[in-house]
């Protein structure tokens, strides 16, 4: 079996696999709470020019912050080409002109320094090989004064919820994920890559280790998910 670090060298192919049912099983198996998720993340926005989507994936926080005035244009990143055409396709259909896709690493940018008024990352930063070459790319391409916003899983801390949580994503979730996928490895590396990552404190002092200032952060429903805020000076 795989490592979680194993696992991450070859993001892109996972996702690639999992790209058509990904849209629906997120939304079901959240109960559409990953939605509600989404809409927090944005409120919690500055309106800018031009936003850098990192892991873009299939754009719902794009999408987000443009039905909502948050940014007049978005360039997205992502390692896997499926889910960024599903992205496009959901862009076009709404008729949002305003985003461009672009394939490559979050963790070597293929961007100037200080090219973007805004950065945004949702579900993305567990998936980098190395978290903090990542965090130091988003600082770098991100103009000062500029704000860094990201949502990501992170652990219930109170114990009854976290012994539903374990259950669920243990054993309900990649089982229905398989089922519906059919992928063997991809919602297992999801529970995996979720329980061995930073979060709350941890994660806000990689944040402030990366560069970044006022970083502060919000859980959400029970701590299932968090909210990460920090500016660049």
């Amino acid at each position: 079996m795989q490592s979680v670090m194993e696992e991450k060298q070859h993001i892109g192919q996972l996702f690639d696999r999992i790209a058509p049912t990904y849209d629906g099983l997120n939304h079901g198996l959240s109960l559409n709470i990953d939605r509600r998720w989404r809409r927090m993340t944005v409120a919690k926005m500055m309106p800018v020019r031009h936003v850098l989507d990192v892991a873009i994936g299939t754009a719902d926080l794009t999408i987000e912050m443009l039905r909502r005035g948050k940014a007049e244009y978005v360039t997205g990143i992502d390692l896997s080409d499926q889910m960024m055409e599903i992205g496009e396709r959901k862009v076009e259909r709404l008729k949002l002109q305003e985003v461009n896709f672009i394939h490559g690493n979050a963790q070597q940018m293929p961007f100037e320094d200080a090219s973007f008024d805004a950065v945004t990352c949702a579900f993305g930063c567990r998936n980098f090989s190395n978290l903090d070459e990542g965090l130091r790319e988003m600082y770098r391409v991100l103009k000062p004064g500029g704000q860094v916003t990201i949502l990501e899983f992170s652990y219930p801390t109170r114990r009854y919820i976290r012994v539903l949580y374990d259950f669920y994503f243990t054993h309900v979730l990649p089982t229905i994920g398989r089922l519906v996928s059919r992928d063997k490895t991809a919602y297992t590396y999801l529970n995996k890559s979720v329980k061995s990552f930073c979060w709350g404190e941890a994660f806000a002092q990689r944040l402030h280790d990366a560069g970044f200032v006022d970083e502060h952060f919000e859980p959400v429903t029970f701590g299932i998910a968090t909210i990460y805020v920090a500016s660049k000076r």
